[in-house]
């Protein structure tokens, strides 16, 4: 299985999702049966100081990452392909067979940490809940 989590810059709210996805993907041991990519339309020089701060609290570091650039191939063969209410220009739902969600989450950059915290917290919850809607289907599917 394969996920994309895309946004405009690949500098906040992506980053956090595909960060709580590897932590599940992990947690729940399918490091073999689950991808994860994250990537942005128009990426920015670096990931929102502010994201590095409230996912650090969270024991997540994302000091070391880069906003990437998201491209139609690398989208193709995805299974979910998660927007991060941002309207990832440039991604088209036509160029990949999987299904799109978008998830409607206010931008964290130039946001209060308490803002950016509940933006964390909402991404944390849908990641766990996608997990557990793709666990249950595998599971009912055997």
């Amino acid at each position: 299985m394969r996920f994309a989590f895309v946004c405009v810059q690949n500098a906040g709210r992506s980053q956090m999702a595909s960060a709580f996805a590897e932590r599940e993907r992990d947690q729940r041991n399918s490091d073999e049966s689950i991808e994860v990519l994250t990537g942005g339309t128009q990426p920015a020089d670096t990931i929102h100081q502010s994201v590095v701060e409230v996912m650090d609290e969270v024991d997540i570091d994302l000091r070391n990452r880069s906003p990437r650039e998201i491209t139609h191939e690398d989208l193709q063969d995805c299974d979910y392909v998660v927007t991060m209410g941002c309207s990832a220009e440039g991604v088209c739902p036509a160029t990949w067979s999987g299904e799109n969600r978008d998830w409607g989450l206010d931008d964290p950059h130039g946001k209060d940490l308490e803002t950016v915290r509940n933006i964390r917290d909402e991404i944390e919850r849908r990641v766990i809940a996608l997990f557990d809607e793709l666990t249950s289907s595998q599971q009912s599917a055997t």
